[in-house]
C-alpha cells in the first residue's frame, strides 16, 4: 500500500496504556492489525449479533443487527481508506468497534439507562464503548481491557470531532490515558464516522422497505433518491422490484462514497502529516455541500417516516420499560445479578449505579428479555414489530 503522508502509521503509534512484552509474539502483525484482531475476538463484538440496529429483536433473518451493520461499515471504510492512502487496518478496527457500547434495544435502551443514572452522571453509548474496550472486556492476564493503541482509542473518542465537555466516563479514561480530546482525530477515524453514516442512511432504507415501514413512492419525493431510481429503471427495466430496490441502495452508497472521495481529496492539499490533520480547524473528510444537503434531507425523512414511525415509537417505549425495570430490580436486590457482578457491586454512589448500568449495557436484547422474564415471571410483550 502507498501510505499517504497524512495517514496514521502503526510504526509511529503513541503506544498502549499498558506496555506489552512482544516476546513470543503471535504473528507478524502491525499494531493496528492487533487492535482489529482483538476487537474481532472480543466478547463485546460477538454480543453485537443480538443487539438492535433499527428493529428490536426481529424475527426475520434478513434484518440488520449491530454486528452485520458494523461489518458493512467496515467494508465501506476499507474502500475509502485504501483509495485515500490511509491505514486500512486502523480504519477497519474503528468501524468494527464503533457500536460496541450500545446497550440492548439500541437508543431506547440508552435512553432508559441515561434516565436511571442521570443523578450519577448519565449514560452515553460512545463513552460506554470506551469503557468496554479499556476496562470491562478484560480477557488478558497482565492488564485490564483490550489495551488498544492510542490511535484506536482516540479515534473512537473523537470520531465526531473534538470533545469539549466529556462526560464522567470519558473524563476518567482520559485522565488515565490522555487522548487529546480537544483536537480532531485522524483521517481514519473521520472516514469511519462517515462510513457509518453512509451505511445506515442506505441500509436502513433497505430494512425499512423490507418491513413495510417505508414506501417507495414516499422515498421518491426526495430528489436524491428519485434520481438514482430513474437510473435503476433505465438500466434494469425487466428486473424484479425487489432486485431494483437493492440496486437503488447500492447505487446510493456508490454515489455517496465517490462524492466523499472527490470532496475529501480536494481538502487534503497541503496536509503533510497526521499531526497537521489533528491540528486542522475543521474535519477534512466529508461530502460536497450538495450531497451533504441531500444527506441531511434523507436523515430528516428517515426520522419522520422510520425511526419515529408510531409502531417504532411504541416498541421503543416498551423496550425502555424493560431496561428501567431491570435497573430498578438490580438496585433493589443486587443478588439478582450474576454472582461476579453482584460481589463486585460498590457500596457508595455514584459507582453503585454506574456498576449496575455497566452490567445491563453489556446485555444483548435476548439476554435482557430472558432476565426480565426470570425476574418478573413473564415475557415482555410487544418488543417485535417485524
Amino acid at each position: 500500500m502507498n501510505r499517504a503522508p497524512y495517514a496514521s502509521d502503526p510504526a509511529q503509534s503513541r503506544g498502549r496504556e499498558y506496555p506489552e512484552d512482544r516476546a513470543g509474539t503471535r504473528g507478524p502483525r502491525s499494531e493496528f492489525q492487533r487492535d482489529r484482531d482483538r476487537i474481532i475476538h472480543s466478547i463485546s463484538f460477538r454480543r453485537l449479533r443480538h443487539k438492535t440496529q433499527v428493529f428490536i429483536a426481529p424475527d426475520g433473518d434478513h434484518y440488520r443487527v449491530r454486528l452485520t451493520h458494523s461489518i458493512e461499515v467496515a467494508q465501506i471504510g476499507r474502500v475509502i481508506a485504501r483509495t485515500l492512502g490511509l491505514d486500512e487496518d486502523l480504519t477497519e478496527a474503528l468501524c468494527l468497534a464503533h457500536d460496541i457500547g450500545h446497550p440492548p434495544f439500541g437508543h431506547a435502551g440508552e435512553d432508559a439507562l441515561d434516565a436511571a443514572t442521570r443523578a450519577h452522571g448519565g449514560f452515553d453509548h460512545n463513552a460506554m464503548a470506551m469503557r468496554m474496550l479499556m476496562r470491562l472486556d478484560s480477557p488478558y492476564c497482565d492488564h485490564v481491557g483490550l489495551n488498544l493503541t492510542w490511535e484506536l482509542l482516540e479515534g473512537l473518542a473523537k470520531h465526531n470531532g473534538p470533545v469539549a465537555d466529556p462526560n464522567w466516563a470519558l473524563r476518567e479514561l482520559d485522565a488515565a490515558f490522555p487522548l487529546d480530546l480537544g483536537s480532531y482525530a485522524s483521517l481514519e477515524a473521520q472516514v469511519a464516522a462517515l462510513s457509518d453514516d453512509i451505511a445506515y442512511d442506505n441500509h436502513d432504507i433497505d430494512d425499512g422497505l423490507r418491513a413495510g415501514f417505508l414506501e417507495l413512492d414516499d422515498l421518491l419525493t426526495l430528489d436524491f433518491v428519485a434520481d438514482q431510481w430513474r437510473v435503476v429503471e433505465r438500466r434494469f427495466p425487466n428486473a424484479s422490484r425487489e432486485s431494483q430496490l437493492r440496486e437503488l441502495v447500492r447505487g446510493q452508497i456508490g454515489l455517496m462514497v465517490n462524492d466523499l472521495l472527490d470532496h475529501t481529496r480536494s481538502g487534503l492539499a497541503g496536509m503533510d502529516s497526521v499531526d497537521a490533520v489533528r491540528g486542522a480547524d475543521a474535519a477534512l473528510v466529508g461530502f460536497s455541500p450538495a450531497v451533504a444537503a441531500e444527506e441531511r434531507r434523507l436523515k430528516s425523512f428517515m426520522y419522520a417516516r422510520l425511526y419515529n414511525h408510531p409502531d417504532q415509537v411504541s416498541t421503543a417505549e416498551r423496550a425502555r420499560d424493560v431496561i428501567a425495570s431491570l435497573f430498578s430490580a438490580y438496585d433493589a436486590d443486587p443478588a439478582l445479578m450474576t454472582a461476579e457482578w453482584a460481589n463486585a457491586l460498590p457500596v457508595a454512589e455514584p459507582a453503585r449505579s454506574r456498576h449496575i448500568a455497566d452490567f445491563i449495557a453489556g446485555m444483548t436484547d435476548k439476554y435482557a428479555i430472558d432476565r426480565y422474564a426470570a425476574i418478573f415471571g413473564k415475557v415482555p410483550e410487544g418488543l417485535r414489530n417485524v
